[in-house]
């Protein structure tokens, strides 16, 4: 699958494309296939995402999982204080 990535232009946070928004949540991201690209374009034009890029992805028993390990970080946060891990309630309002 392939879900789309990049950074709130407003808050720097991590954020993954459902299909109608950007969520702070990787498993509320959507399988984009071939419309990636044009999402990609619209979006940055609309000045809502920064550096939006596209990544491989599965869907597992326990959600969407990133195929690369820089991408599971970015979708849960640093993997040495589980404190600041993304808390799964967060709003973009909430993040910083």
């Amino acid at each position: 699958m392939k879900i789309i990535t990049g950074n709130d232009l407003k808050s720097g946070a991590v954020t993954w494309w459902n299909g109608a928004a950007w969520s702070l949540h990787v498993n509320d991201a959507a399988d984009m296939g071939d419309e990636a690209a044009d999402v990609i374009a619209a979006e940055e034009a609309a000045r809502r995402v920064n550096g939006a890029y596209v990544i491989e992805a599965e869907q597992t028993a326990d959600g969407i999982r990133p195929a690369h390990i820089k991408e599971r970080i970015r979708a849960l946060g640093p993997t040495v204080r589980l404190d600041l891990s993304l808390d799964p309630t967060a709003t973009p309002d909430k993040v910083l």
